[in-house]
């Protein structure tokens, strides 16, 4: 039996009994317990391989393999409730794009820089870039996914303008850091690689990077850059 065999009959152990104790009992017959006299002892030679009818399993084995499945679970658990976009039932483009992309921004494999366009509740036209994998980390997505919420540019995202009052403002965040008075335009250079993150409509977004235009009923203009760090970690 090679090791991927071996796990697997463990797993199947594992999961088929909630103690060693149970496992070792089931391998117990009632002429052992006729003879021995003793159901400690009984268990005791099933685990040294004397006696059983089955698979041998040692004990650190088996309570090994079961807190590595309970750790599996709980994971599995844990993801399914962080992943906000789970379950919904999205019709625009746009919230799907998102929804693809929630859990690797989440897990770092990915990391979304979002331009929007449109207008605010006072009829202003604004736009910016916003860092997704950071804006996940800080608010709840419930609310967008939900569509009870419009996702919008704030003035504490990577880039905001208001094109009635013309405030602009930049703001670094954890993944990225603004490069606002290039020659080329406004810039971001990722901080895991270091690669630069051009915005411009008519340059090439950079190195590891895409630059998707969204087709979405909820704003007047949407794009998507996606930038995949090749740093090894």
């Amino acid at each position: 039996m090679d090791q991927e065999e071996g796990l697997s009959a463990v797993d199947n152990i594992v999961t088929q009994f909630n103690t060693y104790e149970d496992f070792l009992d089931s391998q117990i017959t009632t002429v052992d317990l006729y003879y021995l006299e003793d159901e400690g002892l009984a268990r005791q030679l099933v685990e040294l391989g004397y006696r059983g009818t089955g698979e041998v399993v040692k004990r650190e084995d088996f309570e090994a393999r079961k807190a590595a499945i309970e750790i599996a679970r709980l994971a599995e658990r844990t993801q399914k409730k962080t992943l906000t976009s789970a379950g919904k039932d999205l019709q625009d483009d746009f919230l799907k794009a998102l929804a693809v992309r929630e859990e690797d921004n989440r897990n770092g494999k990915v990391s979304s820089v979002i331009f929007i366009r449109d207008k605010n509740s006072h009829g202003q036209e604004i736009s910016g870039y916003i860092d997704y994998a950071h804006r996940l980390k800080t608010e709840d997505f419930e609310v967008y996914f939900n569509g009870k919420k419009r996702l919008l540019p704030r003035s504490t995202d990577l880039s905001f303008y208001n094109w009635d009052s013309q405030v602009a403002v930049w703001n670094s965040t954890p993944n990225y850091q603004v490069i606002a008075d290039h020659l080329e335009g406004l810039l971001f250079k990722y901080k895991r690689d270091r690669k630069i993150l051009n915005v411009d409509p008519k340059a090439q977004p950079g190195d590891n990077s895409t630059r998707i235009p969204i087709q979405t009923d909820l704003y007047i203009q949407a794009i998507i850059f996606d930038h995949i760090s090749r740093r090894k970690t």
